[in-house]
């Protein structure tokens, strides 16, 4: 089985090939075999590679690159993290894609859908799979386009073609930053492989050196938060929900997004040698995490709801690392796959039953017709709210736990920002929840009789995600729950170097862990109180009295009117009145083509006036160059 391992990133790969050049030839269900079938190879191989335990340096296709001392191959690393990691993004994606044969089954464009989706599994597999920073980067541009190409699926609709052309630009500014940091790390080890950094960063490093790592690093960190959606560049993913349900499940909140996260800890080596830039990241993505949340509690968008919910579950994930804590960050990495996957899947389920609404003003009373969507968004979110057993309440009681007891500035501080985010996540995600399925229905009467539960290729993945979302916190309960943080064991290899939390007592344990499930308790209660009987007479008021403060935030503080004034419309006018007038027009056009051929002609002119056609006047040219000849040699 292991010489088929490297099919885990090519069988999608072969998938885009065939789907992509023929797929219009086929019917539908080839199309959908093809598409999930590939996705189904890669699942198999890597369970097999993760069951074994299959550790390799590096598997090599090819060489890529070789010039003088940078070389960079199409190698596959197979460790712990990678392999953890292959196994949740091949496994999420298989159902996506399954879920995807029902949810898209009226579109006339199937086969790119599935083409573009295999091509996106292709580029996230290599990323994690890369055993270099310039790999990982071909993944990273690689999934980075897919996101362009799948947001702007629907590209006949002008708002699907600027968020993805938004998403595009967005996530280039954070990429310069990635390569920076890259160009600086190879001027510094001269070398891109992850496992020769990581063994020349072990022996001692200088001032000098070790503070070009931490220049490196934030630049690295750059690159992620525009990946993964984090202040200041986070604006692109709440508009990505003009792509398709599946494409937000898939790369919105599942994988793609996590991109951020997972470099991070596959360079855990060179960022606890900065700590400074590990702070920054603690601090962003802690105040992502609340920022994001703010917005969550006012919207209406129930894919923007959940949108603005990833946003701050990737804070979670950023303040967990930065703090060290790079089990507990890859421990919610995990988790939040399957219960945010969950949501989003379930919110496309409402979408094709609703006839593609999205405001839940509009909803309501879904329940007594949605009995497998309504019950397996309830436990997503009671997930993700963190309310035990269900897994979302291990891995962020633990970000939490290591937050408090982490021995950097400002810890207590950013503890205190993760519980208030807790509760408001607990809030807005039972907002979404009653006011979709409880109360009375609120939509057009002649919808009603339409709305209906998906079939089996919608549902059963719903229902694997469900389970998901219930037991995957097995695999990190913490010993003063009795269990024995088997991720935590398992990563040991890859993270042995990651600086080891200061343990707290057990009773410190006990007393975090209650404080947050009353507090996620606590916005789950709130959320009833306003909106379960589907009537929002107590939330109005709350608004009417925040007045200006709740229409800022309604309007997501307006950070994109605030992008908009400071940078793009001065790019515009720059682009027109100095680039295009003076540059464009006025030295391209009108010195460098217009003007040179004004000159060449002007100077044509002049040069032709010597061709008279007279004999005489070319034998006296003739004779003065003789004498001016003889003149100059004698």
């Amino acid at each position: 089985m292991e010489s088929l391992y490297p099919l885990i990133p090519l069988a999608p790969l072969g998938g885009f090939l065939i789907n992509g050049l023929f797929g219009r030839l086929y019917k539908k269900p080839i199309v959908y075999t093809v598409g999930i079938g590939t996705v189904a190879i890669s699942f198999i191989l890597a369970f097999h590679a993760f069951v074994t335990g299959f550790s390799a340096k590096a598997i090599s296709l090819f060489t890529w690159i070789s010039a003088g001392s940078l070389r960079a191959d199409y190698s596959l690393m197979f460790d712990p993290l990678s392999n953890i990691m292959i196994l949740m993004v091949t496994g999420i994606g298989l159902l996506i894609h399954i879920y995807s044969a029902g949810y898209m089954s009226h579109d006339k464009t199937v086969p790119r859908f599935f083409a573009y989706m295999n091509l996106f599994m292709f580029a996230m597999l290599t990323l994690v799979l890369a055993d270099n920073f310039l790999m990982m980067f071909v993944g990273w541009e690689g999934v980075g386009l897919c996101s362009y190409l799948l947001i702007g699926y629907w590209y006949e609709k002008p708002s699907a073609a600027n968020a993805g052309m938004k998403a595009f630009v967005v996530n280039r500014i954070g990429d310069l930053g990635f390569l920076l940091g890259m160009f600086i790390l190879f001027s510094i080890f001269g070398t891109l492989n992850f496992l020769d950094i990581q063994s020349l960063a072990s022996f001692g490093l200088d001032e000098s050196t070790l503070a070009l790592i931490g220049i490196a690093t934030l630049l690295l960190f750059i690159g992620a938060t525009g990946k993964s959606a984090q202040l200041p560049l986070y604006t692109w993913l709440p508009d990505a929900m003009e792509g398709p349900s599946p494409v937000s499940a898939l790369i919105h909140a599942a994988t793609m997004v996590t991109a951020g996260v997972y470099m991070i800890i596959r360079s855990n080596f060179l960022f606890v040698l900065a700590p400074d830039t590990m702070l920054v990241v603690a601090i962003v993505g802690g105040l992502t995490a609340l920022f994001a949340a703010t917005i969550g509690l006012t919207q209406f968008d129930i894919k923007r709801v959940l949108a603005y919910s990833t946003v701050s579950q990737l804070g979670y994930m950023f303040l967990a690392v930065g703090m060290g804590a790079f089990t507990a960050g890859l421990f919610h990495l995990l988790t939040h796959a399957f219960f945010k996957a969950l949501l989003f899947l379930g919110a496309g389920t409402v979408m094709h039953a609703m006839d593609d609404e999205l405001d839940m003003r509009k909803m309501g009373a879904l329940k007594k017709y949605m009995k497998i969507t309504q019950p397996t968004m309830f436990i997503a979110s009671l997930a993700i709210a963190g309310i035990p057993p269900f897994s979302g309440f291990f891995s962020k009681d633990e970000i939490l736990y290591q937050s408090f007891i982490a021995g950097v500035p400002f810890s207590k501080v950013l503890w205190a920002l993760g519980l208030l985010t807790a509760g408001l996540t607990a809030f807005y995600m039972f907002r979404l929840i009653f006011m979709t399925f409880w109360g009375d229905y609120r939509g057009p009467k002649e919808h009603e009789k339409h709305i209906h539960e998906a079939g089996n290729s919608m549902a059963i993945p719903l229902i694997i995600l469900a389970a998901g979302a219930v037991l995957a916190g097995i695999i990190g309960i913490p010993h003063f729950l009795g269990g024995g943080n088997w991720l935590g064991n398992y990563l040991e290899p890859v993270l042995a170097k990651a600086p080891e939390a200061v343990h707290g007592s057990v009773a410190t344990e006990w007393i975090l862990a209650i404080v947050s499930v009353l507090v996620g308790l606590t916005g789950i209660i709130l959320a009833m109180w306003f909106y379960k009987e589907g009537k929002f007479a107590k939330s109005e008021k709350i608004a009417a009295k925040l007045g200006p403060v709740y229409r800022l935030v309604l309007h997501k503080y307006r950070i994109d009117e605030l992008y908009n004034a400071v940078v793009v419309k001065p790019m515009i006018w720059v682009s027109d009145n100095i680039l295009r007038v003076k540059v464009d027009e006025g030295l391209v056009d009108g010195v460098m083509v217009n003007g040179s051929a004004k000159f060449f002609r002007k100077l044509g002119g002049v040069v032709s006036k010597l061709q008279t056609g007279y004999i005489q006047t070319y034998i006296v040219f003739f004779i003065l160059g003789i004498l001016i000849l003889f003149w100059l040699l004698f």
